[in-house]
């Protein structure tokens, strides 16, 4: 087993020669005289396991070095001892405040430093070791909320769409114009992960209005109106950003950029981004893909169409943006064909 790093930090020459004397048998030591010196060191990519820090140097003293590792992540979990003769109340508690683990008082104990870099090694492996267990179980956690969302989404579908693939390809689609708008990535792939529960309403539409095969009689029509507040009530309570993103696409993705969309005519950018992407993403996918009351339009045909809407359907900055993506899109559309029944 690799022995850990220790980083011994001292403008006095001897009193280093006397830790690293002591710490050498069992560990791997490295040096610095100087505050920025330890900084440099513990920036590399070797990082130290753990930082011996004297408080009383020149230039940068030990409260302002473990003040600088501390405000920076790549280094605010080495835990750090100071080892000085500056040894008051008032000093031992400024130097936990900052975030020492620990005192250890000169002239130096070889048995106290050797117990004490032992006992906080053993704590800091630990608590490695506890962040990577969370880490596992949180991403395993995330994954399989994710899949529930996945399916949740895709259960609307199979009222209307035997396959439901129609939410992932929407779903990819709208990640791609997102990326290529040039917003967070974080974002977009919240948006992939949101944007399937969209039509999550129509689980509450009944199959006679879903399923109809011709065009929908005006009360029908307000009935299927309804569904993106269903889907929206379905999707609220919970904080999550995630959650508030899906029940915004499900409450607004049928309205439209002139105002006339659907449920409260919202209109322009009182339209929440995420939607504006979704409703071209999903109007295009509608339209290429077989429904019960209709067949699937060409591409050209649903680009045409969606091009002409630029302006009173959809945003017009999002659809010059899917446009440019054309091969992108059909990129994905091939990935997520049909399956055949």
């Amino acid at each position: 087993m690799e022995k850990a790093l220790i980083l011994v930090v001292d403008d006095n020459p001897v009193n280093i020669n006397v830790l690293s004397t002591i710490l050498r048998p069992d560990y791997n030591v490295k040096m610095a005289t100087r505050g920025e010196k330890a900084l440099e060191i513990a920036n590399q990519a070797n990082k130290p396991d753990l930082i011996l820090l004297d408080i009383m140097m020149p230039e940068m003293d030990g409260y302002e070095v473990i003040a600088r590792l501390k405000n920076n992540p790549k280094t605010s979990n080495i835990p750090v001892i100071f080892v000085t003769a500056k040894i008051s109340v008032e000093d031992e508690t400024r130097g936990l405040d900052l975030g020492a683990v620990d005192y250890i008082a000169k002239p130096i104990n070889a048995s106290l430093v050797q117990a004490r870099v032992r006992t906080h090694l053993a704590l800091y492996n630990q608590s490695l070791e506890l962040f990577r267990q969370v880490t596992e179980k949180t991403q395993e956690i995330n994954q399989t909320r994710l899949s529930v969302i996945q399916r949740l989404g895709r259960s609307a579908e199979y009222k209307d769409n035997e396959t439901g693939m129609h939410v992932l390809r929407m779903s990819h689609y709208s990640q791609a114009i997102a990326l290529a708008m040039g917003l967070d990535k974080i974002w977009c792939d919240r948006l992939l992960n949101a944007s399937p529960m969209h039509d999550l309403g129509k689980i509450g539409i009944e199959d006679a209005i879903l399923k109809k095969p011709g065009k929908l009689d005006g009360d029908e029509w307000e009935t299927m109106k309804q569904h993106p507040r269903f889907g929206a009530d379905i999707l609220s309570g919970d904080e999550s950003e995630l959650m508030r993103m899906a029940h915004d696409i499900a409450l607004t993705h049928h309205e439209k950029w002139d105002g006339s969309g659907y449920p409260q005519g919202l209109k322009g950018e009182e339209i929440p981004l995420s939607a504006r992407i979704v409703a071209v993403a999903d109007v295009f996918d509608a339209l290429t893909t077989a429904r019960p009351y209709k067949e699937a339009w060409s591409i050209e045909k649903a680009c045409s169409v969606i091009s002409q809407d630029a302006g009173t359907h959809f945003d017009p900055d999002v659809v010059e943006v899917f446009e440019s993506i054309m091969d992108k899109i059909l990129e994905l559309r091939a990935r997520f064909p049909e399956l055949k029944t």
